[in-house]
């Protein structure tokens, strides 16, 4: 079982507020997800090729070919505000 100070460690890292409840919970969810990858450790993958999906498959993929081109006048026309050749877009702070 993970220990509680490592579940607030993690907690902590990834911003979240959790209850005592919760800490206990995860400490042990996490141990038996632990536990698990340890049995699976144990199992011998000599010879067995790494992959990266269980399925083969191929990605079909078509070439980019330019339909329609837009002009600068008619891509500003759709700016809600212009500012030179630039939308302009508010401030985020």
């Amino acid at each position: 079982m993970i220990e509680i100070k490592d579940v607030e460690h993690v907690a902590k890292l990834a911003r979240l507020e959790l209850t005592e409840d919760e800490k206990v919970k995860f400490s042990k969810q996490l141990g038996d997800i632990l536990k698990y990858m340890d049995q699976l450790n144990e199992v011998d993958t000599t010879g067995v090729e790494p992959m990266n999906h269980p399925i083969d498959f191929s990605n079909v993929l078509r070439d980019d070919v330019v339909s329609y081109e837009l002009s600068r006048e008619e891509l500003m026309a759709n700016a809600p505000e212009v500012e030179q050749d630039f939308f302009k877009v508010p401030k985020i702070s």
